[in-house]
């Protein structure tokens, strides 16, 4: 990592360990150059003309983070090359609910602005949703969507728990803030704590809060005093244009994401990092119908879908059952599931038949037959075991027996496992994220495979262990979580 993370934080940074991680660095590619904004347009005075926190406030804790801040200039211009697709928007929002503005930089906090950031806990998204608040708060999750990496619905979603939040603590949004990190019950046991004691309930005050939280308000005071007084700490914010970056596209029904980037003619990671809280290589079928686009390719985009009717707006292609294929293998492969492919091709069943063709999804991500090279002493089940795919399966694929000698330099065909997620992943790589799990009491690899829908090989070769190893809690396992198949 060339940085590490602030201290005592609940940011993503310190939640999943991605932020910073060359892996998700390399993956998320910066908008393209806006043009330079006149002075008077730039989006930091907006923010700084809506502060209404008390930034004035400094002690030990705010120091710690503000100098954390201060001393990683490649940090704050990273943050701000992600915040320029999504913050003017985030602004727009709480000023109409007439919110303190400190709220819209929560998402650096929480994400760092990576919309694809997940925790160990399985919070995702640019506010870090976990799964039972996100259900709370009108974020639905499904095979195709998650709303909490949804830039619109996320946003409303976080301003109504901020919102209810400070209602509930009668204003205060210190408070508020608090309770969004740990929980509005934790704040009021500490706030109960000191009322029985005779001491204050300010936020300052609590000293029964969760040790992150402790830190947490602190660090977006932090982050809110570099930005309104950059010059001050001896740092710069990249500038970011007053100007919308986005237009809502409605849409009448599904659309694949390969013929939206062609009508459009939007770059398939642009629309992808516009459009993140989608799963896979189509809008969801159910809705909701929409797309953001680049301000400037909206018009085009409306024109172009008014002049095609909606069967071609989802992209098929023909594909030749080869020897040893299953429906499943093939769905993998194409980035899709069985039951997709079954009602394309009107099948009643998972029977294929080499040689046939089938009707599949044009996603984009389709992968050609991945190859391996045998070394001294390997067996189809090591190789197998590996790839994550079956032996019958693996031998099936190179007309072999299922306890065929190999030959050191031998190649096989090895196709659709996703065990070499933890090197790449040739779908979409930024749903792949590291995660550091810590290991709690009653835990399993069975209970962990589960949590995080990987699969228990998966977790021992990546971390090295066998069945046979007990876990210990507070071991830290590496996992490498395919953040689509976290629904």
């Amino acid at each position: 990592m060339p940085e590490s993370a602030p201290p005592e934080t609940a940011a993503a940074e310190d939640k999943t360990e991605t932020s910073h991680l060359n892996l998700a660095e390399n993956m998320l590619e910066p908008p393209p150059e806006p043009p330079e904004p006149e002075e008077d347009t730039h989006l930091w005075d907006r923010l700084r003309d809506g502060f209404a926190l008390n930034l004035d406030r400094d002690n030990r804790r705010i120091r710690a983070q503000r100098n954390w801040y201060v001393r990683h200039q490649a940090y704050l211009n990273r943050v701000a090359t992600r915040a320029e697709r999504y913050l003017h928007h985030i602004v727009e929002q709480a000023e109409a609910r007439d919110i303190p503005l400190e709220l819209a930089l929560l998402p650096v906090v929480e994400s760092a602005f990576d919309p694809f950031s997940f925790s160990h806990g399985r919070a995702a998204g640019p506010w870090q949703f976990i799964p039972g608040t996100g259900d709370q708060f009108g974020l639905t999750r499904s095979y195709w969507y998650d709303g909490r990496r949804d830039i619109l619905a996320s946003t409303d979603a976080a301003f109504d728990y901020l919102e209810a939040l400070a209602e509930r603590f009668d204003g205060d949004w210190l408070l508020a803030l608090a309770g969004y990190n740990a929980g509005a019950g934790n704040v009021a046991r500490a706030i109960r704590i000191n009322e029985n004691r005779g001491k204050p309930t300010d936020f300052w005050s609590l000293r029964h809060l969760p040790r992150e939280t402790r830190a947490y308000v602190p660090k977006l005071l932090a982050i809110a005093q570099v930005v309104a007084n950059p010059k001050q700490y001896d740092v710069s914010l990249k500038p970011i244009a007053d100007q919308p970056y986005f237009e809502t596209v409605e849409l009448d029904g599904q659309i694949s994401l390969a013929r939206a980037q062609e009508l459009a003619g939007v770059d398939r990671q642009e629309l992808h990092m516009l459009n993140p809280g989608l799963n896979r290589w189509a809008t969801p079928p159910d809705g909701p119908h929409r797309l953001l686009v680049p301000v400037d390719r909206a018009e085009p985009f409306r024109t172009a879908l008014a002049e095609e009717s909606g069967s071609e707006r989802t992209a098929w292609r023909s594909y030749r059952i080869e020897r040893g294929d299953s429906l499943i293998d093939i769905a993998r492969r194409f980035g899709t599931r069985p039951g997709v492919l079954r009602e394309a091709n009107n099948l009643n069943g998972n029977t294929i038949v080499a040689g046939n063709t089938l009707r599949v999804p044009d996603t984009g991500t389709a992968r050609g037959p991945r190859r391996v090279r045998v070394d001294t002493g390997d067996t189809l089940w090591d190789i197998a075991r590996e790839h994550d795919v079956g032996v019958d399966q693996l031998a099936r694929r190179n007309d072999l027996t299922r306890n065929a000698v190999l030959q050191p330099g031998q190649e096989l065909v090895v196709r659709g496992g996703t065990g070499g997620a933890a090197k790449s992943s040739a779908n979409t790589p930024d749903m792949v994220r590291k995660v550091r799990y810590a290991v709690r009491r009653g835990d399993s690899l069975y209970r962990i495979a589960r949590r995080f829908n990987v699969s228990i090989s998966q977790i021992q070769r990546w971390n090295g262990i066998s069945r046979q190893n007990y876990l210990q809690p507070g071991q830290r396992l590496t996992l490498y979580v395919d953040i689509r198949n976290t629904y």
